[in-house]
């Protein structure tokens, strides 16, 4: 077997079509981000952190020559400007606790429409569940096509487990993927973190990535929930 080499580098997120993988879980997702319209001209996309949100937004981007925002980032004055193009609000349920903010976005949300350009909004939670005190904007989210990314199946989290690995410039044992698919809780944050505690674990005891790593990491998760730690 070659020898793995760990390396303490920042994990390199790759964003593109060619890096989604598609699978039942999000399908339909990836379906509605290549539409070339939407109803309204305006879509919602909710689900788990690590689901795909981002990439999706990246994806429909670039093939739009849109822009991609944080919600808590958009500025009043910079409204009209981002409104001559396609625009991705990332995050919005994050400005939940800031009315301005949303004053803002409403701006923004009329403004990109009014432009007859296309906006795409993303979070969590499907939209009935954003609880946004602006009555207007909250209407106007419900009101707009939604489309979640669902949990993932065996296919699509093995993928994902093989993506944060490539991120990480890391090459796991064969069977290491596998094994993870099949033991650990099945949510894309808990995959985000087991492939973070396996590189740190390998770069610190100068190891590969092995099904033995592996299941350590993931007995530790379990002593630490019995323990109660």
């Amino acid at each position: 077997m070659a020898q793995q080499l760990s390396f303490d580098l920042p994990a390199k997120t790759a964003l593109g079509r060619e890096d989604f993988f598609v699978s039942p879980a999000n399908a339909l997702a990836v379906a509605m981000i290549s539409a070339t319209s939407w109803p309204g001209n305006k879509l919602v996309l909710s689900g788990p952190a690590g689901a795909g949100k981002t990439h999706l937004a990246h994806v429909w981007a670039a093939e739009t020559g849109g822009r991609i925002i944080q919600a808590r980032d958009v500025r009043h004055q910079d409204v009209p400007e981002l409104a001559r193009t396609p625009v991705a609000v990332e995050d919005v349920p994050m400005v939940a606790d800031d009315i301005e903010q949303q004053k803002t976005l409403f701006h923004l949300h009329n403004l990109v429409l009014a432009e007859g350009r296309a906006l795409l909004m993303t979070g969590r939670l499907v939209p009935k569940l954003w609880q946004l005190p602006l009555p207007d904007l909250q209407s106007r989210i419900e009101g707009a096509h939604h489309v979640a990314l669902d949990p993932p199946d065996d296919a699509l989290l093995g993928a994902v487990l093989a993506k944060l690995f490539i991120d990480r410039q890391l090459n796991p044992g064969p069977d290491v993927i596998a094994y993870l698919v099949k033991h650990m809780d099945r949510r894309f944050e808990t995959a985000a973190e087991v492939v973070a505690r396996l590189d740190h674990l390998a770069l610190s005891e100068k190891r590969e990535i092995t099904r033995a790593l592996a299941g350590r990491v993931l007995n530790a998760d379990v002593t630490d929930v019995t323990s109660g730690n």
